[in-house]
């Protein structure tokens, strides 16, 4: 196997059609920090690389916990693992965990450097979030808490975090912010739960899908979605913002089409809605972030 073939197993490996969610925050609170005439690239940059990279360990991370744990099966209706196949072993997972954790530490460091020992605490924390999500004694992913887990680290710790850095202070319009972009982050989980609710199952790996059933997961979805558009009325009217606030409800017609898609449709077919669920926030985050430079 030469080196493009190994690339693009760790690259398929790292899930890239739900990569696109740990851009979110850092576009949002860069959007955030450039209204407080604060914006610096190269914090920006490293917040992503952050984002990113805790992303990408924590996807090895489920990945290793969830084979050892007979969670995924060659059965799964959800994409292939390599780790199910044979196709990476235990100990090569292990060392991309070790590197991707690394990368995002590193990263961290250099924020930290220029900014606050605080964000030391929040890194490590971050990172060990990560692990824990599906390792441990208490995975929080096989607790219910994974939806937590998400909307709280890839919402408000992410996008808080990446105002921080460049501004030096937390802002209420950046805490308020921070819960749309880790509503629609957190749905790109409720997909995943949904569509392997019976693996899961047979697993005892009790997502909230799995304890409440089909129509919390559908209703879950459809109500993150609204808290999202609700959150921008709400943050126009408490913030005094301008109109350009709404930029983001020229999404609403990917939001209906995505509500529809997860009230109509199981199983594998659920794979595309997921990897539209990820585009979608990126999406609306986007366009909430230019909301913020208009």
């Amino acid at each position: 196997m030469n080196l493009i073939e190994k690339t693009k197993i760790w690259i398929v490996a790292s899930r890239p059609k739900t990569l696109p969610a740990a851009f979110s925050p850092v576009i949002v609170g860069s959007a955030l920090a450039h209204l407080s005439n604060s914006f610096k690239l190269t914090f920006a940059i490293l917040a992503l690389l952050v984002s990113l990279f805790i992303q990408i360990g924590t996807n090895f991370v489920n990945d290793l916990f969830d084979f050892r744990k007979g969670t995924d099966t060659k059965d799964r209706i959800g994409p292939e693992r390599f780790l199910t196949t044979g196709i990476v072993t235990e100990k090569q997972v292990i060392s991309a965990i070790i590197i991707s954790f690394g990368i995002a530490f590193i990263s961290g460091i250099i924020l930290v450097l220029s900014s606050s020992w605080i964000l030391l605490v929040v890194g490590i924390l971050s990172i060990l979030a990560g692990i824990s999500y599906t390792a441990g004694p208490f995975p929080l992913a096989y607790n219910g808490l994974g939806d937590f887990f998400v909307f709280i680290f890839f919402g408000f710790v992410g996008t808080i975090g990446t105002f921080y850095v460049q501004t030096h202070f937390i802002s209420e319009l950046s805490i308020l912010a921070s819960i749309p972009v880790g509503a629609l982050i957190t749905n790109i989980l409720v997909v995943n739960n949904y569509r392997d609710i019976e693996d899961d199952k047979l697993a005892k790996k009790r997502t909230l899908a799995v304890i409440f059933g089909r129509n919390f997961a559908k209703n879950q979805y459809a109500f993150l979605i609204l808290i999202s558009y609700l959150s921008l009325i709400y943050i126009y009217f408490i913030m005094d913002l301008k109109l350009t606030i709404f930029l983001s409800f020229l999404s609403l017609p990917n939001a209906i089409s995505l509500i529809k898609q997860i009230y109509q449709i199981q199983g594998k077919q659920l794979n595309l809605t997921l990897a539209k669920t990820a585009q979608f926030s990126v999406l609306f985050s986007l366009l909430f972030a230019i909301s913020f430079i208009l």
